[in-house]
């Protein structure tokens, strides 16, 4: 049995766009769905939707057959929260709220062995190694992991060139609401002050050699962003999808409602 490849990590290495959908309603059936849908990556994400490491195992193996990437966020860059999810097969995993390249280094370190870093070995119970059925898992594991780190405040955008260097992070992926509200904007992620930091800071990052990334659902703002350089972008939600469609399939048949002649008879 062979170590599972990671094309998305491979992806951003080549420079490939890559276009992604967060996956925030928790559920794996919603998430095999999304899979089908063709984008490049899906967003499991812990920090803000009800996942928790069982329902993140479902979709990691909902999705295992399709070709969209499942990229994992844990509610917080800790060490035993990353241990848990690289041992159920996550091989991306996008790390919030990193300042400092300190911080970036304890992410990394979080995801390797001794004596590069401090990940616990405990393969034998684990998806990752196919219960050790992976021939030599502990020494490539890392050749296939991608570490992002996410870039949320006016700090870690003080420190962005340190934190891009960090050996061991693959990217950097920029969260325009908490930067928003860092620089005072709360609720304005799409303002111009905002759009511009990160358009900076995507040029840093690219400039340390690594991929830039960021969450997106505004077309305008999406190709602002790829036109600044940026690699990977999450062009909507799952949650958003369902909701303005939802909405808008309602608001069709109210609109038009009052005009039909009620059926007689029917149920």
């Amino acid at each position: 049995m062979t170590l599972p490849t990671n094309p998305f990590k491979r992806a951003l290495a080549e420079g490939k766009p890559q276009f992604g959908l967060w996956a925030a309603l928790a559920d794996a059936y919603v998430t095999e769905l999304l899979a089908t849908a063709g984008f490049d990556w899906l967003l499991i994400d812990n920090e803000h939707a009800p996942n928790d490491v069982r329902s993140t195992l479902a979709q990691l193996q909902a999705v295992a057959a399709y070709a969209s990437h499942p990229v994992v966020r844990p509610v917080k860059s800790d060490a035993a929260l990353i241990k848990q999810l690289l041992d159920i097969g996550a091989q991306t995993l996008l790390l919030p709220m990193i300042d400092t390249a300190a911080q970036a280094a304890d992410a990394v370190a979080a995801t390797r062995y001794p004596p590069q870093g401090i990940r616990g070995v405990g393969s034998a119970l684990a998806r990752a190694s196919r219960w050790n059925r992976v021939p030599d898992y502990l020494n490539r594991a890392a050749d296939e992991l991608c570490v992002i780190v996410q870039a949320e405040t006016v700090q870690s955008l003080d420190n962005l060139a340190e934190i891009a260097r960090v050996d061991g992070v693959d990217a950097v992926f920029f969260g325009p609401s908490d930067l928003s509200a860092s620089m005072g904007l709360l609720g304005k992620p799409g303002d111009a002050r905002v759009r511009d930091a990160i358009c900076r800071g995507i040029d840093t990052v690219r400039g340390a050699g690594k991929a830039a990334g960021v969450l997106a659902p505004d077309p305008a703002l999406a190709n602002a962003y790829l036109a600044a350089g940026a690699s990977f972008v999450a062009v909507g939600t799952d949650t958003g999808l369902l909701s303005r469609a939802a909405a808008d399939l309602a608001a069709s048949y109210k609109n038009i409602a009052p005009l039909a002649a009620p059926v007689k008879g029917g149920y």
